[in-house]
């Protein structure tokens, strides 16, 4: 974890599927785990790819069917439609990433007939229609990753390299991302104080609003290269992608996020990752060692996972490792110290971090 966190068919007018299989039987239409996709697919090079990549790497060690269902749109009717017919073909697992689920599965989860459907909802917890968090089902395990923490460890990278002009480019405001990008600004703080240039370091702060790439972000990035900006923290699923197309034309960089983004563009300089492909694969094996559902230790449980556990970082195989002047072995100690609370990282998002370095939040 360490070395590198890591059929089409015709449905319901309501949503779209694509299809993968334990063992290779492109035919089947009956699928045992199914992946609801958040916006976006499973090749954005994100969460969804991440989710997807570790149902596959448990179902096909284990024979298990699997497929994903893409919701023509981004609400809980959508999502509905899709998990239904997931559940037509035979779903009796679904796994859900994003905070846009949360009050579908807890809608779901309080209706009787959803009972022997076993749901692993990503990055959120059960939430009603004002967003408050409710009472988890025992047919609902959750899954969280410290954010800041691996935000942390990609600004303090940075800076311990040798720049000082960053950005941090969020697709949506909302709790996973602003983690993520007030864990950089809190490591990108104590990397200037360590090195006495708090006063010679700044981070742009911006939320784009959207996670797919698009003219105004890259006109927005473009903007910031031109004036001096030398690498973006971007995060939310495909968004990155009008960073790395802004920094090629301006010979900067990027910081990729959720899953190694390296083999994406040359301007990815490292990326902050979770353990997204291996805590699921983590999941599912406890859920079906346990008779395919969920274990009393899972069971209306939601769990946050973070560098204690492995499960954030930064990758350090020597393809991803692109720092000029911050080691691999630089880095395993901070990560030490992350993992091990000599380090700690606020996780509050309702209040921009105490700096003695400048941030810009623009709005």
């Amino acid at each position: 974890m360490r070395k590198s966190i890591f059929l089409v068919a015709t449905l319901l007018a309501a949503a779209t599927m694509l299809v993968g299989c334990g063992g290779n039987n492109n035919n089947k239409k009956n699928f045992e785990v199914a992946l609801i996709t958040d916006s976006g697919d499973i090749d954005d090079g994100s969460f969804n790819q991440g989710t997807y990549e570790g149902i596959k790497q448990y179902c096909e060690a284990n024979n298990v069917t699997y497929g994903y269902y893409r919701p023509t749109s981004e609400n809980s009717a959508a999502h509905k439609d899709a998990i239904n017919n997931a559940i037509q073909r035979g779903a009796k697992v679904v796994i859900t990433p994003g905070f846009s689920f949360a009050q579908t599965i807890n809608d779901l989860q309080n209706d009787s007939k959803y009972d022997k459907i076993q749901f692993l909802l990503i990055d959120s917890v059960t939430q009603d229609e004002k967003n408050n968090n409710t009472e988890i089902k025992k047919n609902v395990h959750c899954l969280s990753y410290m954010e800041e923490q691996a935000g942390y460890l990609a600004g303090y990278a940075a800076v311990k390299d040798g720049l000082t002009k960053l950005g941090f480019l969020g697709g949506q405001s909302i709790p996973p991302v602003a983690r993520y990008g007030y864990g950089f600004v809190q490591g990108a703080n104590d990397a200037a104080v360590e090195l006495n240039i708090a006063n010679q370091v700044t981070v742009n702060y911006w939320y784009g609003g959207t996670f797919s790439p698009s003219d105004d972000v890259y006109n927005k990035m473009d903007g910031w290269y031109s004036n001096g900006t030398e690498v973006v923290f971007a995060c939310g699923g495909k968004i990155y992608q009008s960073a790395t197309k802004a920094a090629d034309a301006s010979g900067k960089k990027v910081i990729g996020v959720d899953t190694d983004q390296s083999k994406e563009s040359p301007t990815i300089m490292t990326s902050a990752l979770k353990g997204i492909a291996n805590s699921v694969a983590q999941s599912l094996e406890k859920l079906y060692a346990n008779g395919g559902v969920w274990p009393d230790t899972h069971a209306g449980q939601a769990v946050t996972l973070g560098a204690a556990d492995d499960c954030v970082g930064l990758p350090t195989a020597t393809e991803s490792w692109r720092f000029s002047k911050f080691t691999v072995e630089e880095y395993n100690d901070l990560f030490e110290k992350v993992k091990t609370g000599q380090i700690t990282v606020s996780n509050d998002v309702n209040k921009e971090p105490t700096t003695q370095i400048t941030v810009n939040y623009e709005k």
